[in-house]
């Protein structure tokens, strides 16, 4: 073999020592630029990492650790039962949650029904309105005041819910309409004599007489609350 064949030869296995090794130079180079880029990014956490255990260190103690474990050790049945606790909500809430989908729609459109009506104006001119006016309008003493009549209104309306009571202020308000004033007679002593037979006069004498007892019953209540 000739000098000249030698050398070719072993240019062609410097040749495939290259192609083998060009990958392997390739990835360390890869490598290199990744580090390189990566190197800003790991010197900003860790100034980050030590800026926080900074933080930490004044009111951070290995002996807490400790307290810790022993804590959650101690708890560990607590712990257990909470998280059954947990799981059962979870499961309840699944378990609710097709009801909610059918409750909730109807609960929104009811609410926009009453809000319609006025019935949220009415509660908020009650509670809100009527509240801040009694405040800016009377002092402490005349609030209260003007409340316990509120009250005791509320109390006389409760007692003229009575069927009774409706029934005798319905028939006592229809009376204004059934009396003519301008017909009506002078009647003396003995017209009102004459009067007293009729069967109106005897009716009406008795509704007087029914009253009449009525209002002595007044005088009993004054009587017991003095």
């Amino acid at each position: 073999m000739t000098n000249e064949e030698l050398i070719l030869q072993k240019l062609e296995k410097l040749d495939r020592l290259e192609e083998q090794l060009a990958p392997i130079i390739q990835g360390h180079k890869a490598r290199t630029e990744l580090m390189a880029d990566l190197a800003p990014m790991g010197k900003q956490a860790a100034h980050l990492v030590t800026k926080g255990l900074q933080e930490v260190e004044t009111s951070f103690q290995t002996e807490d650790v400790l307290d810790l474990l022993t804590m959650v050790a101690r708890n560990t049945r607590n712990f257990t039962f909470a998280l059954r606790q947990f799981e059962s909500l979870i499961d309840f809430m699944k378990d609710m949650a097709p009801l909610m989908k059918s409750t909730v729609p109807k609960l929104i459109s009811y609410l926009d029904t009453l809000d319609q009506k006025g019935v949220f104006r009415v509660m908020k001119i009650w509670l809100v309105d009527f509240r801040e006016k009694i405040a800016a309008n009377y002092g402490p003493e005349e609030s209260e005041e003007i409340i316990d009549g509120i009250v005791a209104f509320i109390g006389l309306a409760k007692t003229l819910s009575d069927p009774k009571a409706v029934e005798f202020l319905t028939r006592a308000a229809a009376l204004p309409g059934m009396v003519d004033l301008d017909s009506a007679p002078k009647v003396g002593p003995a017209g009102l004599a004459m009067a007293s037979f009729s069967d109106e006069m005897k009716e009406g004498l008795g509704v007087v007489v029914e009253l009449t007892k009525a209002l002595g019953k007044l005088k009993e209540k004054e009587i017991d609350n003095e």
